[in-house]
């Protein structure tokens, strides 16, 4: 596959990156529960959680901009007028999804009068103290959070759906490959 018919080494890298990374999230969340409240193990999965979701936020905002800089390179055979659509319409629902848990997370902490940590570092306030708001933000923080169960593999269902029946070279285009 030539290179103008791939993501670019950035993008692919960014992609796959960024998997990880809500493998990372979503794996502390699940796993936390298995440690008292109050436990050192638990507290290392919660900053491990928060830190690696305001790095998938930093990632995004890279991600976005390169799109503004780089074509993406064509399906072929072209897929039908309403796959792209749907492509599209599925690729805003996961941007928008990892900018907003990260975001709503944020404001949720703060709204309960606490400090979010990315890495170590403390980072600003975006909201002043209101625990009923904080509640509403990580019940919505935590609801979207199951949604995203959703997106993230009905994207990996299309990816596969193009690869193995539509036999296109979707899948093909964001694969990581040896140069």
């Amino acid at each position: 596959m030539s290179a103008s018919a791939r993501y670019s080494r950035l993008s692919i890298s960014l992609h796959w990156l960024t998997l990880l990374l809500i493998v990372v999230v979503y794996a502390m969340m699940e796993l936390k529960g298995l440690f008292p409240k109050d436990s050192p193990e638990r507290a290392v999965m919660k900053m491990v959680h928060s830190s690696c979701g305001l790095t998938i936020l930093a990632l995004t905002m890279i991600r976005l901009t390169t799109r503004l800089f780089q074509r993406s390179p064509a399906i072929t055979p072209a897929p039908a007028a309403w796959e792209q659509v749907g492509a599209r319409l599925m690729h805003a629902a996961l941007y928008a999804f990892l900018i907003a848990m990260p975001l709503l997370a944020w404001f949720g902490i703060n709204s309960f009068g606490g400090t979010v940590k990315a890495w170590g570092f403390a980072l600003p306030a975006l909201a002043g103290e209101d625990k009923a708001l904080g509640r509403t933000i990580i019940d919505t923080h935590k609801l979207i959070a199951n949604i995203g169960y959703a997106l993230i593999g009905l994207h990996a269902l299309a990816a596969l759906k193009h690869h193995y029946i539509s036999r296109d070279n979707t899948l093909r285009r964001m694969l990581p490959t040896r140069a």
